[in-house]
């Protein structure tokens, strides 16, 4: 897909301002969080085949795969995020958390090895693809501090979605949404809600942004 883009750009812009819009733009990458919770889990040959630290590898090492053909094909300023907290989605505390509904530590504990995995890859990189800048971005610790705290950031709903009960719809089978979504932290059962996308984006730009423009974490 990325090389079909590529190819359409080189159309409108040509050759050579395609090479610097390549360079130039930051591209985010995400990766992880369907992999462990709907192939892992809900695959039962995967969990033949891999325990959970060599699973973890398999997807870091796609992961750094994917980073170094985005490399190959020109770009050089690369975001990889990290896993978020993904026991605490509401789909999660429904199916594994018990009465209380609280986070399922089992998956946050796999998603912190997958990114301490991934953020040593990255460093990796880096230090391979010197005129690159490959930046990892934890996404795990702003996004349960949301869910920790959703007062703190102007919400009322942390536990459950906005669509549907909230309590395991995802996506085209919410029949139906709440009228106040920004009292929601998440927008499904899986997904966060629009607001808490701009919340993180605004941090993690705030945080960032000074690596992918001049390789630290100040200018």
């Amino acid at each position: 897909m990325f090389e079909e883009y590529i190819v359409k750009l080189k159309k409108i812009a040509g050759e050579e301002k395609s090479s610097t819009i390549l360079r130039e733009s930051i591209i985010a990458v995400a990766t992880g969080s369907n992999d462990i919770l709907n192939t892992y889990f809900l695959t039962p040959s995967r969990r033949f085949q891999y325990d959970v630290p060599s699973y973890t590898n398999l997807l870091v090492s796609y992961a750094s795969s994917f980073v170094q053909e985005l490399y190959r094909l020109g770009a050089r300023r690369i975001g990889v995020f990290s896993m978020p907290p993904i026991g605490c989605a509401p789909s999660q505390i429904t199916l594994q958390g018990g009465l209380e509904r609280k986070c399922v530590d089992k998956y946050n504990e796999i998603a912190k090895l997958f990114n301490n995995k991934l953020s040593a890859a990255i460093t990796s990189l880096n230090t391979r693809f010197t005129d690159a800048r490959i930046v990892y971005i934890d996404a795990y610790n702003p996004t349960l501090d949301i869910i920790l705290n959703p007062q703190k950031y102007g919400f009322k709903i942390a536990d459950r979605g906005c669509c549907g009960t909230g309590l395991v719809e995802v996506s085209l089978v919410c029949r139906y949404a709440c009228s106040n979504v920004n009292d929601y932290v998440f927008w499904d059962s899986f997904h966060p809600s629009e607001k808490t996308y701009r919340i993180l984006a605004r941090r993690i730009l705030e945080q960032y942004i000074s690596y992918f423009i001049c390789g630290k974490s100040f200018c």
